[in-house]
């Protein structure tokens, strides 16, 4: 708002002074650099030969006529060919009014009939979610908040995979080696009981491959050979064609695993609007791959393996189907994708998977162009980088991975101990300090999970993350705190500060920096959107909570002798604290009232 009204000022000067008739998109300003006085900088280069003058003549000729044709400009200064403009103190004390009372900043950089579909999680059903599903449960729902608070109809779906040999290997293991136990009868979440057989089941097959070698087979044929991977090969095969004994052990296995699911999801803050099984979904993708064969999209081998050439795409052969009939993973994706289109026409589907799959989501995008769905171009793979620990990449084959469940507790016991230790929530009752605990461990895992730009490979070390003083989630938290600490004591001397009839009050430099960081607000959460980034977010609420603090440390508020200046911070002060708290709450944190 402020940039488009002063770059209107500058249009019409350039018209009258100049007759250049400039469009808005050919003028650009920017911040204005911390070692200069200035507000908005705007570089003059660009206009020197249209005009004909010299950088510091034509950027003075401007700075003055700006102060008489808007009066958002209080003064200028010119830096060779840089014209930084200072905006009036009355612009930001009419915007700290304006927002005051508000607790939602949302705003409509999308149509209302912008409709997007967003896939995160993906888990597999023979294995408990792990540090990089935390990864991909937490973007994927905070992009989606964002793209939500940018305007655009947002549909939060998951895909849960739910068969293939992999689901087979945890459920011959239980055949063979559970004697009938239940996560019941052990004691165990669901999801973790049939995570632990699926690792027992890879140390078998690695045992009964490594006796193959030692009888003389050789290494590859060996690893066909293996009489474990044989029968979960055959059990595939019998699922597939709806053998009732498999499918019930099937069906009673992914419940054990749901149930873990959803007590994970509930702690992690985690919602979807729709779930999808790809035992329901590759049916579809099947019927798809077979009509792209009948057209001649896709071509089928003397195996009766069909297939997909994209080598004039400068890819490869891309198997659809096996010799034996049964799916691969883009048969099931071809499906599901059908299946989002027909249930939300969306002009987007965004698809929050780990780099390693970027080869999968362009082939994916070019199979359904040649079946002739045009639809096709709204696919997106928003790709991530993988979680990585400070001894290496995570195998869930070999049971090394981080626990999701496991970290969550850990981070929830570290804050209630730093927080024990530095005497914060010792006057709560012990239900409240929990919950205080609860939100600051939380905290600290969302916000430093989502403060790494997604394109970027993170290290998680979670000694880093719980910090009440550094690039943290509990430090902005305390920020918080703190504010509402200030609002109550206000309250109780009786201070009204809220349609306060306020006499014009010069901004000291601290407070100018506040305001004018709230003021960003609004192209922090489009930028969000563009660039599909909670990490901007997480960004800005450091630096807000950051320039709060340095603010807090130089002027006194309840204290202050002015009353004017004592009804401007605390106007401030709740902004600050609004905005905090509606920000972090799309990243899935929460604000404390009191720490």
């Amino acid at each position: 708002m402020l940039e488009n009204l002063l770059k209107e000022a500058l249009i019409n000067i350039f018209s009258k002074s100049y007759q250049l008739d400039l469009k808005i998109d050919a003028l650009s300003l920017q911040k204005t650099r911390p070692e200069f006085e200035g507000d908005l900088t705007l570089v003059v280069f660009p206009f020197l030969k249209l005009v004909g003058k010299k950088p510091e003549q034509l950027a003075n000729e401007l700075g003055e006529a700006m102060k008489l044709e808007s009066p958002l400009v209080h003064s200028f200064n010119v830096i060779k060919g840089f014209l930084n403009l200072v905006i009036d103190d009355r612009y930001w004390l009419d915007f700290l009014e304006d927002n005051l009372s508000r607790t939602a900043f949302d705003q409509h950089y999308f149509s209302k009939n912008d409709t997007v579909v967003i896939e995160y999680s993906s888990p597999n059903t023979n294995k408990p979610l792990h540090l990089g599903h935390v990864r991909n449960n937490l973007l994927g729902w905070s992009v989606a908040e964002i793209l939500g608070a940018n305007g655009a109809k947002v549909f939060k779906v998951n895909l849960v995979n739910d068969r293939g040999i992999h689901i087979c290997k945890s459920m011959l293991a239980w055949q063979k080696w559970a004697n009938g136990a239940t996560p019941e009868s052990s004691g165990k979440k669901g999801d973790k009981f049939v995570g632990e057989l699926y690792v027992q089941f890879d140390k078998a097959y690695k045992a009964e491959q490594q006796q193959l070698i030692q009888d003389g087979i050789g290494e590859d044929e060996a690893k066909k050979k293996v009489p474990v991977i044989v029968a979960a090969q055959q059990m595939l095969l019998e699922w597939e064609a709806g053998e009732a004994h498999v499918k019930s052990l099937w069906q009673t296995m992914n419940g054990w695993v749901y149930e873990g699911f959803e007590r994970t999801y509930k702690r992690m803050g985690i919602d979807f609007d729709k779930i999808y099984y790809e035992s329901e979904t590759y049916l579809l993708g099947k019927q798809l791959v077979l009509e792209g064969l009948e057209k001649g999209v896709f071509y089928k081998k003397e195996d009766g393996s069909i297939w997909c050439d994209l080598t004039d795409e400068g890819l490869d052969e891309k198997l659809l189907l096996r010799a034996d009939g049964t799916s691969v993973y883009m048969t099931q994706d071809l499906g599901t994708a059908q299946l989002r289109y027909d249930d939300y026409q969306a002009q987007e589907l965004i698809y929050v998977v780990g780099n390693e799959q970027n080869y999968h989501f362009d082939v994916l995008q070019k199979i359904l162009k040649r079946l002739g769905k045009p639809w096709a171009d709204g696919i997106e793979h928003l790709s991530y980088g993988m979680v990585e620990l400070p001894d290496g990449k995570m195998k869930s084959r070999e049971g090394t991975v981080v626990d999701a469940d496991e970290l969550m507790e850990e981070m929830v016991n570290t804050a209630k101990k730093m927080s024990e230790e530095l005497g914060k929530g010792q006057e709560m009752e012990a239900t409240a300090a929990q919950d205080l605990y609860e939100m600051i461990g939380m905290a600290a895992l969302k916000y430093f999970i989502l403060r790494v730009d997604p394109k970027k490979t993170m290290l998680f070390n979670p000694a880093e993350s719980i910090d009440f003083n550094g690039n943290t989630g509990p430090f902005v938290q305390y920020t918080h705190a703190r504010i509402k600490s200030v609002l109550r004591k206000a309250e109780e001397k009786g201070i009204t500060w809220k349609n306060a009839d306020m006499q014009m009050h010069g901004l000291k430099p601290k407070e100018k920096s506040v305001i004018t960081l709230l003021h960003s607000w609004k192209d922090v959460l489009q930028q969000a959107a563009i660039n599909r980034s909670p990490a901007l977010i997480a960004n800005f609420i450091y630096e807000l909570a950051r320039e709060y603090n340095q603010f807090y440390q130089e002027h006194s508020i309840l204290k202050e002798t002015s009353k004017d200046a004592v009804l401007l911070r605390l106007q401030m002060s709740e902004l600050t604290a609004s905005m905090l708290s509606y920000a972090a709450g799309l990243l899935g944190i929460k604000m404390p009232e009191k720490m």
